[in-house]
């Protein structure tokens, strides 16, 4: 007698007897296309998100440097002279100077002198122990600088030791000059004033007031770069 056969699952019938239908493997593509989608979503919020801090950061360091080199600019110019006298006794005014650029010699008045036409190259501001041109120089007053002569042979030794050290290290200029009519003459851009004493408080006041001053055409513009005289000690 024959037997009965057992009926088949449909499951078994369908897929080998490995209980996966077409459907759950579309469903499983699906969910893995899901999460790689999710996972680039991800890294591409992460990577905007790194772009704007680095564009951030980057501004910021770049608002730094702008601000160190307006510093640098504002501190290392002309001196602000905060404490600066309203006057200064003795002080003589030479207004309305000429300011040009100009070749050769210039015929000053008075001597040393306060301003005028000049040469094209500064002098380099310091301390000389020799007579300087007067056409560079005037071109150092045009920038602010205050330049103190002396007669060499009434200003030596002591004198001449403490006149220096009254001398700023930069914008100003020292230097002896021939023919005048006191021991030291301090000069700025349209002023000028004779004193006997390096000790005088008008000639540390003098330089005070003027050294880096707005009477000057350029106050500020470079002291440094142009010609070093001769006997430049400083």
């Amino acid at each position: 007698m024959a037997r009965d056969t057992p009926p088949q699952s449909e499951d078994s019938s369908a897929d080998g007897g490995r209980g996966s239908t077409p459907d759950t493997v579309k469903q499983q593509r699906a969910v893995r296309r899901a999460e790689k989608v999710a996972t680039l979503k991800r890294e591409q919020t992460k990577a905007k998100r790194n772009r704007k801090i680095g564009i951030a950061a980057a501004w910021s360091a770049a608002g730094i440097v702008v601000l160190v080199i307006v510093l640098v600019v504002t501190t290392t110019g002309a001196p602000k002279n905060a404490a600066a006298p309203t006057s200064v006794d003795g002080v003589q005014t030479f207004p309305n100077q000429a300011s040009q650029h100009v070749t050769g010699t210039v015929k000053y008045n008075p001597l040393p002198p306060v301003g005028g036409d000049h040469s094209v190259t500064l002098l380099n501001c310091g301390v000389y122990s020799e007579k300087v041109p007067n056409e560079n120089a005037v071109h150092s007053l045009e920038h602010g600088a205050v330049w103190v002569t002396y007669d060499a042979s009434t200003v030596t030794g002591d004198q001449l030791a403490a006149l220096r050290t009254v001398i700023p290290s930069t914008y100003a200029i020292l230097s002896p000059f021939s023919g005048l009519t006191s021991s030291i003459v301090a000069s700025a851009w349209g002023t000028q004033l004779d004193i006997s004493d390096p000790a005088d408080p008008r000639l540390a006041a003098f330089i005070a007031k003027y050294r880096g001053a707005a009477t000057a055409p350029e106050p500020g513009a470079p002291c440094t770069g142009g010609l070093n005289g001769p006997g430049k000690v400083s």
